[in-house]
């Protein structure tokens, strides 16, 4: 039986479902040193601002049962020294294969985002923006996530000057995830990521200490899953646009559940930390379990969960 991995996000061509998450892995580089970039769609970097940021205060990470909390802060080389020193390593990283390049930006207002978002117009091999709009751990982080009015705001003003797809990333610590993916869409977002990170903390009660500087941050990993998938679910029945699901993805069967419930690709974060080679398992992984259940074309199941709620 001949296997079709390949996906759409709207007009985002993907030979597989497989990116990875913004922050989880660097910009591509980090991830060649172990595997073949191949087995990636697309490589999502790390938030990109107008001005470098240093980040958070150490210690910026911890473990947690089944996950990790970060509370890193966006810590970047600005968007001058990406242009000149890392988009073109990752433009070479790339070249060759079927792997894309998502810049993924950030901002302290909305200036700082649509003048980051212009700049991008102007860059070869960029094949997407996302709006990283609900990062938890830093000052204002949340404030264009939390309210569709935010998010509307932000999402309209970028749109306005971004020529490239631009994928709006949501925040799962919302009241109506469903609001704020309407308020995205009818902004002009090309498609929806999320989720992003959820803000909770980790304690040593002997020290009297949080485990990370800030306190608080955001957790990430195989026990945010099912707050994930209700969240895509949630998100896929309220749009029309396409949905990028993410968290705890480790196994195809994580990629297959996220996909029946909406999403048209999914990102990987916390899972390259442990097996930054995950991609080539998952890949060949969703293959064999394909050919078990005789499906040919992986986006045959996109949406396809038969979900009795209020059950």
């Amino acid at each position: 039986m001949s296997i079709d991995l390949s996906v759409n996000v709207g007009s985002l061509a993907l030979h597989n479902p497989l990116m990875t998450a913004s922050g989880c892995s660097g910009y591509g580089k980090e991830l060649a040193a172990y595997d073949d970039l191949s087995w990636l769609s697309a490589i999502v970097g790390k938030s990109i601002s107008r001005e470098p940021r240093l980040g958070n205060p150490y210690p910026r990470t911890c473990e947690t049962p089944s996950g990790m909390i970060n509370a890193i802060g966006l810590p970047n080389e600005g968007w001058e020294s990406y242009t000149r020193n890392t988009l073109p390593l990752m433009r070479e990283l790339v070249r060759g294969k079927p792997t894309k390049i998502v810049l993924n930006i950030v901002g302290h207002d909305l200036d700082e985002y649509t003048w980051v978002a212009e700049r991008a117009n102007d860059e070869s091999d960029i094949a997407a923006v996302e709006l990283n709009l609900s990062c938890p751990n830093v000052a204002g982080g949340l404030q264009f996530s939390t309210t569709a009015d935010g998010c509307e705001k932000l999402v309209k003003a970028v749109r306005k000057v971004l020529k490239l797809p631009l994928i709006a990333k949501l925040s799962p610590n919302v009241t109506s995830v469903a609001d704020i993916a309407r308020a995205a869409e009818a902004a002009g977002a090309d498609s929806l990521s999320l989720i992003n990170t959820v803000l909770g903390m980790n304690v040593d009660w002997r020290k009297r200490k949080a485990l990370v500087a800030n306190g608080m941050g955001g957790l990430s990993g195989p026990a945010i899953k099912p707050i994930a998938l209700r969240c895509v679910y949630e998100a896929c029945k309220a749009v029309k646009i396409p949905v990028i699901g993410i968290g705890g993805i480790c196994t195809a069967d994580d990629v297959l559940d996220f996909m029946v419930c909406g999403a048209s690709a999914v990102q990987l974060g916390t899972v390259l930390f442990v097996e930054p080679d995950a991609p080539q398992r998952i890949a060949r992984d969703l293959k064999e379990r394909m050919r078990e259940a005789k499906v040919e074309k992986l986006s045959s199941l996109i949406g396809t969960l038969r979900a009795r709620e209020g059950a």
